[in-house]
């Protein structure tokens, strides 16, 4: 059974007061449409995700999610919609997801795929719990009244029919369509999560829903100090005698805080990413090693806050190239320097380092990543 799924951000989002469209802009961490493509992407029914957007946004959403795969939409979300269904054309099912709820779990693409065992049809929904007055300032009875949700989820030849065969105007969602045609639309348990992004309040209680913890880990690496090497520490070259030694440019400060940020996120060590044993890796640049690392945090939605590096040597005198070693690791990092520190110490001339015969360095690293969105 093929079951694809479409991301609808077509639109520009102006009342949401954001410099690009509301769909691109940051939400706890990373791009609004990156929360739901990943929900989306990871989940095990879904075969395939398109995203429409308007064409001139094909470089935001190129940055907000690398490869997506994306197809221009129209003026309004109904041919927005009817876009996406032409090039997913020959697919059983699928599901219908507006960008501007970003916090999706797989838990409701499970109950609206579920609920079309038996419909043709499915929307999540959540009961109704203010009071409604209509213009008059009279009670409506909310009996009965439901707040509908996406992502709605369709058997694909009924959408498609829908969609050809409607005339009643603009519709304010495709299960309305789906009525149309007379066929019921099942309800199913909502998400308080997802919640609708569309003013700029929005977006602060959208972090402040979604949650964050502070996460750090350490790193530690030592290299050799050796004749005819150039020495390069924190992405600076350091006039000395003597250079590391290692598979790459050696850059043992850079290798401690590569492996502290991997361990902020559980994903191993630079070693693991980047094996000694492979030759495109020989005389490697080091900074390419930590934007990875970087790389992989802000995948998560989540932010580098803060790094401290202690280098371990006799000589050279780190001092006169903190500052640029500062400026060095804040540019790889995206920080500004007063989030850097660069610190040193000798060992009283006992150990390897003492002895003049290597480097060590031990970094920390701080993170803030975005939690609370159920499996």
């Amino acid at each position: 059974m093929t079951q694809v799924a479409l991301i609808v951000a077509a639109g520009t989002g102006t009342r949401s007061g954001s410099s690009v469209p509301k769909q691109f802009a940051d939400v706890a961490g990373r791009a609004m449409i990156a929360w739901s493509y990943e929900a989306l992407a990871t989940h095990p029914a879904i075969e395939k995700v398109l995203v429409v957007i308007a064409p001139e946004h094909e470089m935001l959403l190129k940055s907000a999610v690398p490869g997506a795969e994306w197809v221009a939409g129209g003026a309004v979300r109904r041919e927005s919609v009817a876009a996406g269904l032409a090039k997913l054309h020959g697919a059983e099912r699928v599901v219908i997801h507006d960008a501007a709820r970003p916090f999706l779990s797989h838990a409701v693409i499970d109950r609206v795929l579920g609920a079309l065992d038996t419909a043709e049809a499915a929307v999540p929904v959540l009961p109704v719990a203010d009071t409604l007055v209509d213009a008059r300032g009279a009670v409506v009875p909310r009996d009965g009244l439901h707040r509908v949700q996406t992502p709605q989820a369709f058997r694909f030849a009924t959408l498609a029919r829908a969609h050809a065969e409607w005339t009643g105007g603009e519709a304010t969602d495709d299960a309305q369509m789906v009525r149309a045609l007379g066929h019921d639309v099942t309800l199913v348990e909502g998400d308080a999560m997802l919640e609708k992004i569309t003013y700029p309040a929005d977006f602060a209680i959208a972090a402040a829903r979604v949650g964050s913890e502070t996460r750090s880990a350490s790193g530690f690496d030592v290299h050799r100090l050796e004749d005819g090497e150039e020495l390069w520490l924190g992405g600076v070259r350091i006039p000395h005698h003597q250079g590391l030694s290692g598979h790459s440019d050696a850059d043992v400060a850079l290798h401690a805080i590569t492996d502290a940020v991997l361990g902020t996120i559980a994903a191993g060590d630079i070693g693991t990413h980047f094996p000694p044993s492979d030759p495109q890796w020989r005389g490697a640049e080091s900074g390419q090693f930590l934007r990875h690392a970087r790389g992989l945090v802000e995948a998560k939605g989540g932010r580098i806050t803060f790094v401290d590096l202690t280098l371990m040597c006799e000589a050279p005198k780190i001092g006169p190239h903190r500052a640029a070693m500062q400026a060095r690791i804040a540019e790889l990092l995206g920080l500004s320097t007063d989030r850097v520190s660069v610190k040193a110490t000798t060992t009283e001339r006992l150990g390897f380092t003492g002895r003049g015969e290597g480097i060590a360095a031990q970094a920390v690293a701080t993170i803030n990543l975005p939690t609370g969105l159920a499996a």
